[in-house]
């Protein structure tokens, strides 16, 4: 698969959050055959939701979609590293790979403050791929947070 062409889609919903005043993250759901089964950013401040991470959103659409939520032999691609949430959700759905942006090192669940992906007292492992177009999304987030500071 081309990582770097599904998470410049990632990088769009990304962008799109952040004109919605929503922290910029966006993440897109690929099946095996590399067709999108769902794609979202977060929504969190729209929906007054603190589970409205893209991640979230795109694993809901795609388990209604196809009327399961084991999500199994798929890729999610997220323009930063998923949190602790996020993670435990990628794993209760079974999803293959993980493919993200930059680290997250304030709150990230794939290695940088913890790594469910590996951990061996869960049941599922979750091949994870990181730093594919970390360098657009950490500009997109910085740019974001440095706006809301001003």
């Amino acid at each position: 698969m081309d990582h770097g062409a599904y998470m410049e889609i990632a990088l769009e919903e990304a962008r799109a959050a952040a004109a919605a005043q929503e922290v910029p993250v966006g993440a897109v759901l690929v099946d095996e055959q590399g067709r999108i089964l769902a794609r979202d950013h977060n929504r969190t401040i729209a929906r007054c939701d603190p589970t409205a991470h893209a991640e979230i959103l795109a694993l809901r659409a795609a388990a209604q979609a196809l009327g399961n939520y084991r999500l199994l032999n798929t890729t999610l691609y997220v323009s930063v590293e998923p949190c602790v949430m996020c993670m435990g959700a990628l794993i209760h759905a079974r999803v293959k790979r993980l493919v993200y942006g930059p680290d997250d090192p304030r709150w990230g669940g794939a290695g940088s403050i913890c790594d469910l992906s590996r951990d061996p007292r869960l049941n599922h492992r979750i091949e994870v791929v990181a730093g594919v177009l970390a360098e657009p999304s950490r500009s997109l987030l910085q740019a974001f947070f440095r706006a809301r500071r001003a």
